[in-house]
């Protein structure tokens, strides 16, 4: 039978050194199912010194089969490095906790020049290999199970193929749980091992809410009130605003202290603090709204109360507002207590409608990124540009390299012209559609292009940077190039469909989230180029890439002034004129 499901979220267990990526997801008919695929098997790569002959490189590697017994194939390939055409062993392991083992011990072998691809998690390179997108619709073969894991879920089911995606816009209907919780300590900042929870409110995406007091100084029934709210209501999102750095760890911790256990997930897990400093909950996606927060640099103070007033979810002047040491005086006073208690539940309230703001965008960009949601906001945005171009590394077949961390070595930003003084009427801007990207485009910028200074121009000629000289091949187009080509184009797509929908409509928002977060990706790719902790980290590409853009502004400020504007300002990819009709 055929299943159609959209991803939530996704992990994996191995038993017995047999690995199960495991799918949560909410099905067409609105159940909660949970698809186990049995089938992937994860690989790394062996890359050869180029001065050794492959065939005995891969005979020294089988010479020591006996070692990797979990190591189940070995395949001499071509790939491609940073462009260059390179000799590897594909090694196939059975057990992906075995891979940061085997890769190591086989790094030792005489002619393996460097392991690549070998910290890339289970989970992700079955996303990746797969073409399977968090946030999105899949169609796969499957049959029931009567093995069913203990997991709060309404159907499991085995795959009998890769899941496919499905092209649909709509999103289902998500369970979505926002909380906030007040902890009391009467001097300092509260310690969980000794200071209870003593306020813990919660609202739903169907209008409930559920309040939780401390009583008689005992939170333990508190804590154990709110975990079974949570699974009675059983969330497929629970959102809160600072709780992936304080909240879950106090609760986790606080917890331990009390000896029961903080099972909010779907498999009777805790809470875990997963990559990029995320918390995981298994089989639901746990979204720390202020990991959203510099995606609005106009609010300088990313207070819950400065965001939801930014997002008009609840003005200021509205806000029942308390400092954060005056909580313990608001507890210990019964006249203020009340007060307190309409604090936390318009916190609450609060999140739930800034998710109802910022969620299209959210679970937009997971899809397009290929981050699960609940690692989307946590990720910088160097890791959201990376795990893009890995995708595409892998579809064209582009070794992905190691990360390591670079020696930072500065380079010169954008053009800034000096301001003229004073206050000026009927100012114009004029701006360059994104202006990076594009020169990275034209002039072919990549990685896979840049010729270091030893190397000779090749047939089809270069392009030369201003100022700086880097050289870059014309022919053929980079890996960057084709990817920010491709970038540009959806989002151009995207918003021609969108001209035709109803502004009003749910397919219209959708579209709209989708081009914002193709436009966030393709805006930081040449920041990602000169970040020390890419993986395609090459110093010359976004150097080159300022060059370029610099030469371009002075060169429009140029033509401006030559035509009788007055140029007030310039900054990177803009110019402010003033604007005379009658001129």
């Amino acid at each position: 039978m055929k299943e159609r499901f959209w991803l939530l979220d996704i992990n994996y267990e191995v038993k017995d050194h047999n690995p199960e990526i495991w799918m949560w997801g909410v099905s067409e008919e609105n159940q909660r199912v949970l698809v186990i695929d049995r089938s992937f098997v994860t690989y790394f790569y062996l890359v050869l010194d180029e001065k050794e002959e492959p065939e005995t490189v891969l005979k020294r590697v089988l010479e020591r089969k006996k070692e990797f017994p979990h190591a189940i194939g070995f395949e001499r390939l071509r790939r491609n490095l940073f462009g260059k055409p390179v000799n590897v062993i594909k090694v196939h392991c059975q057990d992906p906790d075995l891979v940061a083992k085997y890769s190591k011990a086989l790094l030792k072998i005489d002619g393996v020049k460097k392991c690549l691809e070998d910290d890339i998690r289970y989970s992700m390179r079955y996303l990746i290999d797969n073409d399977i997108r968090p946030c999105s619709w899949h169609e796969v073969e499957v049959v029931r199970t009567d093995e069913k894991p203990p997991v709060q879920i309404e159907q499991v089911y085995v795959a009998r193929s890769v899941p496919k995606m499905v092209e649909k816009e709509e999103i289902p209907s998500l369970r979505v749980l926002s909380f906030s919780m007040i902890c009391y300590s009467e001097k300092g900042k509260p310690k969980p091992e000794k200071n209870p929870v003593v306020v813990l409110s919660a609202a739903t995406s169907n209008g409930g809410e559920r309040l939780l007091v401390l009583d008689e100084n005992n939170d333990k029934k508190l804590i154990e009130s709110f975990v079974e709210f949570v699974r009675s209501f059983d969330p497929d999102i629970i959102i809160g605003y600072g709780t992936n750095r304080q909240d879950w760890q106090y609760l986790l911790d606080r917890c331990r202290a009390l000896g029961i256990k903080l099972h909010v997930d779907r498999t009777e897990t805790e809470p875990h603090t997963s990559v990029y400093g995320h918390v995981s909950i298994t089989g639901r996606v746990n979204i720390d709204l202020l990991d959203f927060a510099d995606e609005f640099p106009e609010v300088k103070v990313k207070t819950l109360e400065n965001m939801a007033d930014y997002l008009g979810v609840m003005k200021l002047e509205k806000r029942t507002m308390i400092e954060d040491i005056n909580l313990p005086v608001y507890w210990d006073d019964p006249g203020k207590r009340p007060i307190l208690i309409r604090f936390a539940e318009e916190n609450t309230r609060c999140i739930m409608g800034m998710f109802e703001v910022i969620r299209d965008f959210a679970l937009q960009l997971s899809q397009l990124v290929g981050l699960p949601a609940d690692q989307i906001g946590r990720a910088a945005v160097g890791f959201r540009v990376e795990w893009y171009l890995m995708r595409n590394a892998y579809e064209m077949g582009e070794l992905i390299p190691e990360r390591r961390e670079w020696p930072y070595i500065s380079y010169e930003g954008g053009a800034v012209l000096e301001p003229k003084p004073g206050i000026h009427e009927n100012v114009a801007v004029l701006d360059f559609k994104s202006m990076y990207p594009n020169i990275m485009i034209e002039k072919n910028i990549s990685p896979d292009t840049y010729l270091s200074p030893s190397e000779p121009d090749p047939p089809s000629g270069v392009n030369v940077a201003p100022e700086v000289k880097h050289r870059f091949r014309k022919e053929p187009s980079g890996f960057y190039k084709i990817v920010l080509s491709n970038l540009i184009t959806s989002r151009d797509e995207v918003r021609q469909r969108s001209k035709s929908l109803d502004p009003d409509g749910i397919e219209y928002r959708i579209l709209d989230a989708r081009q914002k977060a193709i436009k966030v990706i393709a805006n930081a790719s040449y920041g990602y180029a000169g970040w020390i902790g890419a993986r395609w980290y090459i110093k010359p590409v976004a150097e080159a890439t300022t060059a370029w853009g610099r030469s371009i502004i002075r060169d429009t400020i140029e033509i401006a002034k030559r035509i009788g504007l007055d140029v007030i300002y310039g900054d990177t990819d803009s110019i402010f004129i003033i604007y005379d009709q009658n001129k």
